[in-house]
Protein backbone atom coordinates (compact mmCIF):
# COMPACT_ATOMS: atom_id res chain seq x y z
CA UNK A 1 0.00 0.00 0.00
CA UNK A 2 1.36 3.31 -0.90
CA UNK A 3 0.33 6.75 0.87
CA UNK A 4 0.54 10.47 -0.38
CA UNK A 5 -1.09 13.58 1.89
CA UNK A 6 -3.19 15.48 -0.30
CA UNK A 7 -3.77 19.27 0.25
CA UNK A 8 -7.64 18.67 1.05
CA UNK A 9 -6.34 16.00 4.24
CA UNK A 10 -6.98 12.95 1.93
CA UNK A 11 -4.61 10.92 1.07
CA UNK A 12 -3.48 9.95 -2.78
CA UNK A 13 -3.62 5.81 -2.73
CA UNK A 14 -3.00 3.20 -4.98
CA UNK A 15 -4.87 0.37 -5.36
CA UNK A 16 -3.98 -3.35 -7.45
CA UNK A 17 -6.08 -4.91 -9.56
CA UNK A 18 -5.33 -7.60 -11.32
CA UNK A 19 -2.35 -6.52 -13.89
CA UNK A 20 -3.34 -2.96 -13.13
CA UNK A 21 -2.77 -0.26 -10.45
CA UNK A 22 -5.99 2.51 -9.66
CA UNK A 23 -5.67 5.89 -8.10
CA UNK A 24 -7.25 6.58 -5.73
CA UNK A 25 -8.66 9.72 -2.97
CA UNK A 26 -8.91 8.37 0.70
CA UNK A 27 -10.47 10.61 2.82
CA UNK A 28 -10.92 9.05 6.91
CA UNK A 29 -12.61 11.14 9.57
CA UNK A 30 -11.78 10.46 12.92
CA UNK A 31 -14.36 7.90 14.66
CA UNK A 32 -15.62 7.58 10.91
CA UNK A 33 -18.51 5.05 11.16
CA UNK A 34 -18.36 3.64 7.53
CA UNK A 35 -16.59 3.93 4.46
CA UNK A 36 -18.30 5.09 0.85
CA UNK A 37 -16.34 3.41 -2.21
CA UNK A 38 -17.68 6.07 -5.11
CA UNK A 39 -18.17 4.20 -8.65
CA UNK A 40 -17.91 6.78 -11.20
CA UNK A 41 -19.87 7.13 -14.13
CA UNK A 42 -19.66 7.50 -17.61
CA UNK A 43 -16.37 9.48 -18.76
CA UNK A 44 -15.90 10.02 -15.07
CA UNK A 45 -13.21 9.55 -12.68
CA UNK A 46 -12.01 10.85 -8.96
CA UNK A 47 -11.76 13.90 -9.80
CA UNK A 48 -15.58 14.76 -10.84
CA UNK A 49 -16.86 17.73 -8.81
CA UNK A 50 -20.11 16.31 -7.88
CA UNK A 51 -18.87 13.40 -6.43
CA UNK A 52 -15.78 15.34 -4.72
CA UNK A 53 -18.53 17.50 -2.89
CA UNK A 54 -21.25 14.63 -2.39
CA UNK A 55 -17.94 12.72 -0.68
CA UNK A 56 -17.22 15.91 2.00
CA UNK A 57 -20.49 16.09 2.56
CA UNK A 58 -20.38 12.17 3.81
CA UNK A 59 -16.90 12.56 5.61
CA UNK A 60 -18.58 16.03 7.35
CA UNK A 61 -21.64 13.14 8.35
CA UNK A 62 -18.92 10.73 9.96
CA UNK A 63 -18.20 8.17 7.11
CA UNK A 64 -15.37 7.87 5.55
CA UNK A 65 -14.67 7.51 1.37
CA UNK A 66 -12.73 6.43 -1.19
CA UNK A 67 -12.76 8.30 -4.48
CA UNK A 68 -10.94 5.95 -7.53
CA UNK A 69 -10.29 5.92 -10.85
CA UNK A 70 -11.58 2.67 -12.22
CA UNK A 71 -9.65 3.04 -15.30
CA UNK A 72 -6.26 3.76 -15.88
CA UNK A 73 -4.90 6.50 -17.74
CA UNK A 74 -4.13 4.86 -20.29
CA UNK A 75 -7.69 3.01 -20.90
CA UNK A 76 -9.36 6.54 -19.95
CA UNK A 77 -7.39 7.58 -23.01
CA UNK A 78 -8.77 4.88 -25.64
CA UNK A 79 -11.90 5.12 -23.65
CA UNK A 80 -12.32 8.73 -25.03
CA UNK A 81 -12.96 7.46 -28.41
CA UNK A 82 -14.35 4.05 -28.39
CA UNK A 83 -16.62 4.77 -25.05
CA UNK A 84 -16.45 0.51 -24.56
CA UNK A 85 -15.22 0.52 -21.06
CA UNK A 86 -17.56 2.49 -19.65
CA UNK A 87 -20.28 0.54 -20.60
CA UNK A 88 -18.10 -2.35 -19.33
CA UNK A 89 -19.87 -3.31 -16.64
CA UNK A 90 -18.14 -6.54 -15.70
CA UNK A 91 -14.73 -5.06 -15.78
CA UNK A 92 -15.59 -1.63 -13.46
CA UNK A 93 -17.81 -4.47 -11.00
CA UNK A 94 -14.29 -6.34 -10.94
CA UNK A 95 -12.29 -3.08 -10.15
CA UNK A 96 -14.41 -2.08 -7.60
CA UNK A 97 -14.32 -5.55 -5.60
CA UNK A 98 -10.60 -4.31 -5.87
CA UNK A 99 -11.05 -1.72 -3.94
CA UNK A 100 -12.76 -3.16 -1.62
CA UNK A 101 -10.58 -6.02 -0.58
CA UNK A 102 -8.01 -3.32 -0.61
CA UNK A 103 -9.70 -1.40 1.95
CA UNK A 104 -10.30 -4.61 3.55
CA UNK A 105 -6.20 -4.74 3.67
CA UNK A 106 -5.97 -1.22 4.54
CA UNK A 107 -5.63 -0.70 9.21
CA UNK A 108 -7.43 2.49 8.98
CA UNK A 109 -10.38 0.87 6.94
CA UNK A 110 -10.52 -2.81 8.09
CA UNK A 111 -13.00 -2.58 10.53
CA UNK A 112 -15.36 -0.38 8.40
CA UNK A 113 -18.41 -1.32 6.89
CA UNK A 114 -17.91 -0.52 3.20
CA UNK A 115 -20.76 1.49 1.26
CA UNK A 116 -21.17 1.95 -2.92
CA UNK A 117 -21.62 5.21 -4.15
CA UNK A 118 -22.40 4.57 -7.86
CA UNK A 119 -23.11 7.39 -10.52
CA UNK A 120 -24.37 7.05 -14.16
CA UNK A 121 -22.84 3.36 -15.41
CA UNK A 122 -21.10 3.26 -12.13
CA UNK A 123 -24.29 2.22 -10.56
CA UNK A 124 -24.52 -0.68 -12.32
CA UNK A 125 -21.32 -1.95 -11.43
CA UNK A 126 -21.81 -1.50 -7.39
CA UNK A 127 -24.79 -3.02 -7.56
CA UNK A 128 -23.15 -5.99 -9.59
CA UNK A 129 -20.03 -5.43 -7.06
CA UNK A 130 -22.41 -5.96 -4.13
CA UNK A 131 -23.63 -8.93 -4.94
CA UNK A 132 -20.62 -10.58 -4.41
CA UNK A 133 -19.16 -8.53 -1.32
CA UNK A 134 -22.37 -9.44 0.51
CA UNK A 135 -20.44 -9.80 4.08
CA UNK A 136 -18.86 -6.77 3.44
CA UNK A 137 -21.02 -4.47 1.91
CA UNK A 138 -23.87 -2.31 4.03
CA UNK A 139 -25.48 -0.11 1.67
CA UNK A 140 -25.51 1.26 -1.76
CA UNK A 141 -26.36 5.04 -3.35
CA UNK A 142 -26.89 5.49 -7.02
CA UNK A 143 -26.94 9.11 -8.19
CA UNK A 144 -29.02 9.50 -11.79
CA UNK A 145 -27.68 5.90 -11.91
CA UNK A 146 -28.19 3.08 -14.38
CA UNK A 147 -29.17 0.24 -12.13
CA UNK A 148 -30.90 -1.86 -14.67
CA UNK A 149 -26.66 -2.22 -16.13
CA UNK A 150 -26.88 -4.76 -13.79
CA UNK A 151 -28.96 -6.71 -15.06
CA UNK A 152 -29.65 -10.30 -13.81
CA UNK A 153 -27.54 -9.47 -10.63
CA UNK A 154 -30.51 -7.28 -9.45
CA UNK A 155 -32.44 -9.76 -7.48
CA UNK A 156 -29.22 -10.96 -5.83
CA UNK A 157 -28.79 -7.67 -4.55
CA UNK A 158 -29.28 -7.80 -0.68
CA UNK A 159 -27.73 -4.68 0.43
CA UNK A 160 -30.33 -1.77 1.50
CA UNK A 161 -30.16 0.29 -1.79
CA UNK A 162 -31.38 4.08 -2.30
CA UNK A 163 -31.87 5.50 -6.30
CA UNK A 164 -31.84 8.79 -6.41
CA UNK A 165 -33.23 10.21 -10.05
CA UNK A 166 -33.83 13.61 -10.87
CA UNK A 167 -37.25 14.97 -11.39
CA UNK A 168 -36.26 16.12 -15.28
CA UNK A 169 -34.45 12.77 -16.32
CA UNK A 170 -37.63 11.02 -17.81
CA UNK A 171 -35.80 8.52 -19.39
CA UNK A 172 -33.61 7.40 -16.21
CA UNK A 173 -36.78 7.62 -14.12
CA UNK A 174 -38.29 4.75 -16.10
CA UNK A 175 -35.45 2.91 -15.80
CA UNK A 176 -34.62 2.94 -11.79
CA UNK A 177 -38.69 2.25 -11.76
CA UNK A 178 -38.33 -1.21 -13.64
CA UNK A 179 -34.86 -1.70 -11.42
CA UNK A 180 -36.23 -1.02 -7.85
CA UNK A 181 -39.17 -3.84 -8.90
CA UNK A 182 -36.41 -6.27 -9.44
CA UNK A 183 -33.86 -5.55 -6.55
CA UNK A 184 -33.84 -8.20 -4.53
CA UNK A 185 -33.26 -5.93 -1.85
CA UNK A 186 -35.41 -6.38 1.75
CA UNK A 187 -34.99 -2.13 1.90
CA UNK A 188 -35.07 -0.55 -1.50
CA UNK A 189 -36.20 3.28 -1.98
CA UNK A 190 -36.35 5.17 -4.96
CA UNK A 191 -36.37 8.61 -4.48
CA UNK A 192 -37.51 11.49 -7.22
CA UNK A 193 -36.13 15.10 -6.63
CA UNK A 194 -37.65 17.59 -8.36
CA UNK A 195 -36.58 20.12 -10.58
CA UNK A 196 -33.29 18.42 -10.96
CA UNK A 197 -31.70 16.95 -14.26
CA UNK A 198 -29.39 13.99 -14.98
CA UNK A 199 -26.24 15.65 -13.62
CA UNK A 200 -28.31 17.58 -10.56
CA UNK A 201 -26.69 21.13 -12.01
CA UNK A 202 -30.02 23.19 -10.46
CA UNK A 203 -29.46 25.11 -7.26
CA UNK A 204 -29.94 22.58 -4.38
CA UNK A 205 -30.52 19.03 -5.99
CA UNK A 206 -26.82 18.10 -5.32
CA UNK A 207 -27.04 19.16 -1.93
CA UNK A 208 -30.29 17.28 -1.96
CA UNK A 209 -28.78 14.16 -2.90
CA UNK A 210 -25.68 14.57 -0.09
CA UNK A 211 -28.22 14.74 2.61
CA UNK A 212 -30.11 11.94 1.52
CA UNK A 213 -27.11 9.84 0.59
CA UNK A 214 -25.58 10.82 4.16
CA UNK A 215 -28.85 9.98 6.22
CA UNK A 216 -28.89 6.55 4.11
CA UNK A 217 -25.03 5.50 4.73
CA UNK A 218 -24.96 6.62 8.56
CA UNK A 219 -28.20 4.54 9.17
CA UNK A 220 -26.86 1.00 7.04
CA UNK A 221 -23.19 1.15 7.75
CA UNK A 222 -23.26 2.61 11.22
CA UNK A 223 -25.78 -0.26 12.47
CA UNK A 224 -26.15 -2.45 9.51
CA UNK A 225 -29.94 -1.95 10.21
CA UNK A 226 -31.85 -4.08 8.21
CA UNK A 227 -35.76 -3.34 9.46
CA UNK A 228 -37.97 -4.15 5.99
CA UNK A 229 -38.89 -0.43 4.96
CA UNK A 230 -39.90 -1.92 1.49
CA UNK A 231 -39.71 -0.67 -1.81
CA UNK A 232 -41.05 3.38 -1.42
CA UNK A 233 -41.12 5.93 -4.11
Amino acid sequence: MTRTPTADGEELVRVSAAQVTLQGNLGIPEGARGVVLFAHGSGSGRHSPRNRFVAEQLREAGLGTLLVDLLTEEEEAVDQYTAHLRFDIGLLADRLIAATDWLASNPRTADLVVGYFGASTGAGAALVAATRTKHRTGAVVSRGGRPDLAGEALPKVQAPTLLLVGGNDGPVIDLNEEALELLGSAVKRLVIIPGASHLFEESGTLEEVARLAADWFTRYLAGREQSPEGAER
